[in-house]
């Protein structure tokens, strides 16, 4: 399993929480929170960043008649809900979890803040980062590696809808091959898409160890990536 003190950071895809018509399926919170909980309890320090896909569809649908930066908090609020959500569910199931957001909203998260927040993982807290960067034109992904590079974490692991990266777009080119393993370098060069622009900068520019973008369905994936298994795509300098 992962090894003690390993710190990583994993990205769940907020659409992935709602599912089945729902805003918020119960289950599949439920289902992620156990899979976190087992997460931690290997000795890893974890750090979470969920999207919020299933109640905000970035600047898509009604956002299309707003403007950019009141879509974008849109967003970051969306992805707000979902932590607090999750952290009532890793409560309910004994674990310790904490919501630090990106932007001041003090009576529902603590500010994030580098240092205690990696405090908080040294005491084995589960770690849930809402509101992304806290600024508008920002991803999900790009909080993510942000994060990541502040912390010090070890791999990004990036739980998608999708089970890797591919050649082409595998839902539009029957063609598309699962890529396995990659450099940032041949990713840019056949301009690949594994994540948002941004955040490849970050990652390519800082030579950032590893990524792992890998199926979130089942959530047993989590743990057999953090146990080794090849799955997904590995991404590295």
């Amino acid at each position: 399993m992962a090894k003690a003190q390993q710190r990583v950071i994993l990205k769940l895809s907020g659409e992935a929480l709602g599912e089945n018509g729902r805003l918020f399926d119960h289950a599949a919170f439920e289902a992620s929170a156990g899979m976190l909980m087992r997460v931690s309890q290997t000795g890893a320090q974890l750090v979470v960043v969920i999207g919020g896909g299933n109640v905000w569809r970035g600047r898509r649908g009604p956002a299309t008649r707003m403007g950019a930066v009141a879509a974008d908090q849109m967003g970051m609020l969306a992805t707000l809900q979902n932590c607090l959500y999750m952290r009532d569910t890793l409560e309910k199931l004994g674990a310790r979890a904490v919501v630090m957001s990106a932007v001041d909203i003090p009576r529902f998260a603590q500010t994030y803040e580098p240092v205690r927040a990696r405090e908080l993982l040294s005491q084995g807290v589960i770690l849930l980062l809402a509101c992304g960067t806290g600024n508008p034109y920002f991803s999900t992904d790009s909080a993510v590696v942000l994060r990541a590079l502040e912390l010090e974490c070890d791999a990004i692991y990036m739980a998608k809808n999708i089970d890797g990266v591919y050649t082409a777009d595998p839902q539009t080119d029957p063609r598309a091959e699962l890529i396995r393993d990659i450099s940032y370098e041949e990713c840019a060069a056949r301009d690949l898409r594994a994540v948002d622009p941004a955040a490849f900068v970050m990652l390519r520019d800082n030579r950032f160890p590893r990524v792992r973008v890998f199926a979130l369905e089942p959530a047993e994936n989590v743990l057999k990536v953090l146990a080794g298994d090849p799955m997904g795509t590995v991404l590295h300098p």
